[in-house]
């Protein structure tokens, strides 16, 4: 193998998706974009759902752009939870249904009609959140059960476009932990939990770690990108937060990592999973990571409010920019505080008049303008945060002394301040695109061009990418 090699990763997220190009040796990383393109839900009401038609024209639209480049591996990570149903042929039944789908919330009384919430962590490890793979099994098992007895396979996201890409039908098992039928000790399907909620366990397909060889890409792939035939087809830590979390240039364990876009998620890095009762109490959950190692976290909602005011702000004729609105709210002293995660913030909508009912409902300062609007999100959010800290140093016993924010939201300047002087903590922004490099390091490693562990690989990404420190100022941002 030649001292530096090609990968593409294939990184889906909730609001964008994008073909990155990755160069890697033993001492160095590059990167560039690739092919980027929108994502969002489709439909309304109980049928929101997700174009993944469109998603893979876009994907090997971005890999046909790399036609002319000899790619050792492709590799996919997006969110998590959503699946697809495939029958025997290989053919989708229905286009995957989205999480913000109010039907969800039927799924979860079904399930804990079964199992009680306490019983349900001790199983799975898993914060509550009602869209989780396994309410949402739930309700097509319940009223669509035709669907599913004429599926062979229900694939999340990354293991869909692995199928297309390789034709074969496994379940990466960092995204695996999202669905709620995963033992976090095992590390395998959970066949008595599945049975005890009368799902239809035939329809899992066999869990394998990232780093796996699936095999070439597919004659088809090959013919409609003008890959190289031989390119390989690779998992990786395929829920998008997994990779984001390799890509954390830290090697603390008292490091908190921040994962921030659409959602954050909060939380650090463990050995083994906590399925304490307190852990149950505090709604923490335990995701597996890249090297079988525990994600302990909290999912928050994150610039997905900003992301929703400036969608409802375009559709009413007024066009902002992100970056414009931050740097005009840093110069805001009124405060006012919003829960993030209030359900009525969950769906698509009218997200600024909810804000502003929420102040009026708590006496607060209610904000009017889009930039004030923007400034209540944001100590929103570090509200939020802090609240999380401390529970997470509670639950750990990890005193905390520094914090990684990675992913979008580590552009966020007033962000990444706010929590700094909140905390008291140095916080590390970037990479921004952490999702997609730990995508291409866990390839490259696969490939043996990077050795050693996480922290060896973390090393490595702190010397090649940019990463911005901020300080606690004691006065606070203004």
């Amino acid at each position: 193998m030649p001292a530096t090699s090609s990968f593409a990763a294939i990184d889906l997220g909730a609001s964008s998706g994008r073909v990155i190009l990755g160069r890697v040796s033993a001492k160095r990383i590059e990167y560039e974009e690739v092919h980027r393109f929108v994502n969002g839900p489709v439909g309304q009401h109980d049928d929101l759902h997700w174009d993944v038609n469109a998603l893979k024209e876009n994907v090997f639209q971005g890999l046909s752009k790399l036609a002319q480049v000899d790619l050792e591996s492709v590799g996919v990570d997006s969110w998590a939870v959503d699946y697809a149903l495939i029958d025997s042929s290989g053919q989708m039944l229905r286009s995957p249904l989205h999480y913000r789908n109010n039907r969800n919330l039927r799924g979860v009384d079904s399930v804990h009609s079964k199992i009680s919430p306490s019983q349900l962590f001790s199983r799975n490890g898993l914060q509550f959140l009602p869209f989780n793979s396994l309410y949402q099994f739930a309700v097509d098992q319940d009223e669509q059960a035709s669907l599913l007895d004429n599926a062979d396979r229900a694939l999340l996201i990354p293991d869909l476009f692995n199928f297309w890409l390789s034709g074969v039908q496994r379940s990466e098992r960092t995204n695996a932990s999202t669905t709620g039928l995963l033992n976090p000790l095992t590390l395998e399907w959970d066949l008595e939990l599945s049975a005890q909620l009368g799902l239809q366990q035939r329809l899992l397909a066999p869990v394998v770690a990232e780093g796996e060889y699936l095999g070439a890409i597919r004659s088809q792939v090959q013919e409609l990108t003008k890959l190289n035939p031989k390119t390989k087809v690779v998992t990786v830590g395929s829920h998008d937060t997994a990779s984001a979390f390799v890509a954390v240039p830290s090697i603390s364990a008292n490091s908190l990592f921040i994962s921030s876009g659409t959602w954050s998620l909060i939380g650090v890095e463990l050995q083994k999973p906590i399925l304490t009762e307190e852990a149950f109490a505090a709604n923490f959950t335990n995701e597996c990571g890249v090297d079988g190692r525990t994600r302990f976290l909290k999912n928050v909602t994150g610039l997905w409010l900003a992301q929703e005011c400036i969608r409802e702000w375009r559709e009413r004729g007024r066009h902002f920019d992100l970056k414009s609105l931050i740097e005009s709210a840093s110069q805001l002293s009124k405060r006012s505080v919003v829960d993030v995660n209030d359900p009525r913030f969950s769906a698509p909508g009218d997200v600024p008049a909810r804000i502003q009912e929420f102040c009026r409902e708590t006496d607060q300062w209610v904000p009017n303008s889009e930039v004030e609007v923007m400034r209540v999100i944001f100590d929103s959010l570090v509200a939020k945060y802090l609240e999380v800290i401390v529970e997470l140093e509670t639950l750990t016993g990890i005193s905390l002394e520094r914090i990684h924010i990675v992913g979008g939201g580590s552009q966020n300047a007033l962000l990444n301040q706010l929590i700094s002087d909140a905390t008291g903590l140095e916080v590390f922004a970037g990479p921004v695109e952490a999702t997609a490099i730990g995508n291409l390091v866990v390839q490259a490693r696969t490939a043996g061009l990077l050795n050693g562990t996480l922290e060896d690989v973390r090393e490595i990404i702190a010397e090649n990418l940019q990463i911005t420190k901020y300080n606690p100022n004691p006065s606070g941002a203004k």
